[in-house]
């Protein structure tokens, strides 16, 4: 009995270990648009709100080429691209210190209407490989480590569609061994070779990403294009389901939130957004408002409530960070003076970076905007979101800089 009971120990505290290592290993890897999850959430917590005013300090700083790509870190490298003199580039580079690891370039447009342009869609990190998306549809897959190319796509030739009148910033979600984008159709590779699995028909190109969602034993695609919100079955891609949405100048650029059965979407200008519950064979409206319109950067989900930016980039001086209740659609608060902005959550806190390279750290709450902290980060044009983890902030504007900051540590940093 004595035996049994401390193999029984000995058990647990191996699984102790493991979940330990695989929490931690989650909290060290931001490898794809929205984060681990896809919720644009992190749960980093050793760490202290006690800002400089004069702003944290600068670890690292390069410049990489005009865009709106975001940054993905795993295994010590970051990833990102930008655009510099007629082409476009992939960088890996170390996290610690911007070290260029290595890179990959090719001829491609600006596609700079009515923005600076460059690429928009962010690199995916899975299992050694990372998937990237050109503005003109050159998706490449490549080793992580080596910047080797493992296989690669013309999304204009091999789906048969044109360059989107804003080019192609879907960024490619990993499901079972499928890559998938939304790309004016939706478009299922295997993620190891890019033999095409499946691809929809053909619809006005949208600019967010896929999600899924998961129904008993059933998983399912969910997109939103420029015509319509649309629900496909995960391993065939048969459409089962649509409801329209389009958008008065072609720019739906979020990706859906699904919470179990329901599936939150939202555009800019007078479009607005929209809860549906999905009923296992169709789509229900909820309700639908415009308290919540997000032109380009996604809302995030934290504990029932939604937090995104309401309003247009060109006319960012009422821009509004806004919180909404998702259920009901109630507005909860609204707050002006950040521009047309992103923002994620850590540690149960808004990080947003304002549209003019303020980052501000707030409490993510529905009782009010309580700022915690506001700080100079970057200048010129801010549109893409921010990535906090292992300790640094990581951003960029549309020019081309990027910059690592160090936060200061909390006073009970945990160890590992």
């Amino acid at each position: 009995m004595k035996f049994r009971k401390q193999c029984w120990l000995w058990s647990g505290s191996i699984l102790f270990v493991l979940v330990c290592s695989l929490s931690f290993a989650e909290e060290r890897s931001w490898p794809q648009w929205m984060g681990p999850k896809h919720d644009g959430i992190s749960t980093e917590s050793d760490w202290s709100t006690d800002w400089p005013t004069s702003g944290l300090p600068v670890a690292w700083k390069r410049e990489i080429g005009i865009g709106f790509s975001s940054i993905s870190i795993d295994d010590g490298r970051l990833f990102t691209m930008g655009h510099v003199d007629g082409e476009e580039y992939v960088y890996c580079m170390n996290e610690q210190n911007g070290e260029v690891l290595w890179s990959h370039k090719y001829p491609c447009q600006l596609v700079d209407n009515l923005h600076e342009g460059g690429p928009g869609s962010t690199p995916t990190i899975h299992e050694g490989l990372v998937y990237t998306v050109g503005r003109e549809g050159q998706l490449f897959c490549f080793e992580a480590e080596t910047g080797k190319i493992v296989w690669q796509k013309d999304l204009q030739k091999d789906l048969n569609v044109i360059l989107p009148e804003w080019g192609f910033t879907s960024s490619a979600y990993v499901y079972k061994d499928q890559i998938l984008l939304e790309a004016g159709r939706v478009v299922s590779y295997n993620k190891l070779t890019g033999e095409k699995k499946w691809e929809s028909g053909q619809h006005t190109a949208g600019y967010g990403s896929a999600a899924v969602m998961k129904e008993g034993e059933q998983s399912y695609i969910v997109t939103l294009d420029c015509d319509a919100l649309r629900v496909y079955a995960a391993d065939t891609g048969q459409e089962i389901a649509q409801t329209p949405w389009e958008s008065p100048f072609r720019t739906n650029s979020t990706t859906p939130i699904v919470e179990g059965n329901l599936i939150y979407i939202s555009a800019g200008y007078n479009v607005g957004c929209a809860l549906y519950r999905w009923t296992g064979s169709d789509l229900e409206q909820v309700y639908k408002n415009r308290g919540m319109r997000n032109h380009f950067n996604n809302s995030i989900l934290f504990n029932g409530n939604l937090y995104g930016f309401d309003g247009n980039s060109n006319l960012g001086r009422v821009v509004q960070l806004t919180c909404m209740k998702m259920k009901t659609g109630e507005i909860a608060w609204k707050q002006r003076g950040m521009g047309c902005g992103s923002l994620m959550i850590v540690d149960g806190k808004l990080l947003a970076l304002s549209e003019d390279g303020e980052l501000i750290l707030a409490k993510a709450t529905p009782e009010s905007f309580q700022e915690i902290a506001r700080v100079p980060f970057l200048s010129g044009r801010c549109w893409t979101v921010p990535i906090f983890l292992n300790g640094r902030i990581y951003g960029r504007n549309a020019t081309g800089t990027l910059v690592a900051v160090d936060v200061p540590k909390g006073k009970n940093r945990k160890t590992r």
